[in-house]
């Protein structure tokens, strides 16, 4: 009787073994499926706040013809300071204080932030919305680059080839562009270059600013209250120095309650751009997450046209096209969304070092533990 006893035993302990793994096996999947549907819901958060964000910026540039692109930036962050601040006090949201040793840490990228705001606000200024979304692929470049030479990252072939097509791109439809503005491509290059600095450094100082708070950690919102808090005293400087109190003080825009309406709308979709493209960073990998991005461009690109009535060619409209293919040549085209980056991850968030192919990183991946988007 024994044997049979040992035997019993043995086929309830499988049993067990086998239904415990059942278990676990259904609740990975239902991780995994409510991983993607966040991930969709996130992408498609960001996608929306930032096309909505752009045209937006160049509706009250151009259409209103508001020649205080500064102020307008800084008023949209004031926005984005007042309601986390509100969100924080009534206990909805949580954020880290800004003590003196956290703000050392990341003036020096928020100067960089201001000087990429500022500059996307004086090309719209001058650029249509598409040839803005072009060029800013040369971002993606500058990126790759820096990343080789600063962190001596290696990218294949495929990788060169999407880079590439986005020289292509930004070259195409620079020579045919019909409203060609030589002052409005030169701070749309400041901008890429600025924008390139902005990711490389960020990625960085991320982590060391979360050494100075008091959990450990520096979550979405705390970072956003911060960039933007520090931006405020940097975009009154700017204001004196680029001389649009003057320019404030005349214009007959600061009297009509539709164009407050606008710009008050602008700063909302401001932080919405800061929450979203962070949540979205969070649930993929920084990969999907630029690549969703460069996508997006493209509807953009089409609604600018549209919707400004800019006139174009045929000839300009391929550098669209080109956009369109580098994108599709990125070795992480054919990946799904919620797919990471990083091989090792933890609780489906990308964890920031050992990367080994280029991510167009902007902007960079969250540490484990901007306003960030379609401004930049």
């Amino acid at each position: 009787m024994k044997p049979y006893e040992n035997g019993g035993t043995d086929l309830e302990v499988g049993k067990l073994e086998k239904g415990r793994e059942k278990v676990t096996m259904r609740s990975q999947s239902n991780k995994g499926f409510k991983l993607q549907n966040q991930a969709l819901l996130s992408g498609l958060a960001y996608c929306i706040s930032s096309c909505s964000m752009i045209l937006v910026n160049k509706f009250v540039l151009s259409s209103y013809d508001f020649n205080a692109g500064i102020s307008l930036m800084l008023y949209q962050n004031f926005i984005s300071v007042i309601l986390v601040s509100i969100l924080s006090f009534l206990g909805l949201v949580s954020t880290e204080p800004l003590t003196w040793r956290l703000i050392k840490v990341w003036l020096p990228v928020n100067v960089i932030f201001v000087g990429m705001l500022v500059t996307s606000m004086f090309s719209l200024k001058y650029i249509n919305v598409a040839m803005v979304t072009v060029l800013k692929n040369v971002t993606n470049v500058i990126t790759a680059l820096g990343e080789m030479y600063l962190f001596n990252k290696h990218h294949d072939s495929r990788v060169w080839t999407a880079l590439f097509l986005m020289i292509i791109s930004a070259i195409t439809g620079g020579i045919t562009d019909l409203t060609f503005h030589a002052v409005g491509y030169a701070w749309q290059i400041v901008n890429c270059f600025l924008t390139a600095s902005y990711s490389l450094t960020l990625r960085r100082v991320m982590d060391t600013a979360k050494q100075f708070t008091k959990s450990g950690n520096l979550n979405e919102f705390s970072m956003v209250l911060l960039n933007n808090t520090l931006s405020l005293p940097l975009g009154i400087i700017l204001i004196l120095i680029f001389n649009e109190v003057d320019y404030l003080l005349k214009t007959p825009l600061l009297r009509m309650p539709d164009f407050w309406l606008v710009v008050t709308l602008s700063g909302f979709l401001g932080l919405a751009i800061s929450f979203t493209s962070m949540w979205f960073l969070h649930q993929t990998g920084a990969t999907t997450y630029s690549l969703v991005g460069s996508l997006n461009k493209i509807p953009l690109s089409f609604a600018g046209i549209l919707l400004f009535k800019v006139p174009t060619s045929l000839e300009n409209s391929t550098s669209i096209f080109f956009e369109w293919e580098a994108v599709a040549a990125t070795p992480e085209f054919d990946g799904g969304v919620g797919r990471h980056d990083d091989d090792n991850c933890c609780e489906g968030k990308p964890t920031l070092p050992h990367r080994t192919t280029t991510e167009f990183p902007w902007p960079p991946p969250c540490h484990v533990s901007q306003r960030i988007g379609a401004d930049g």
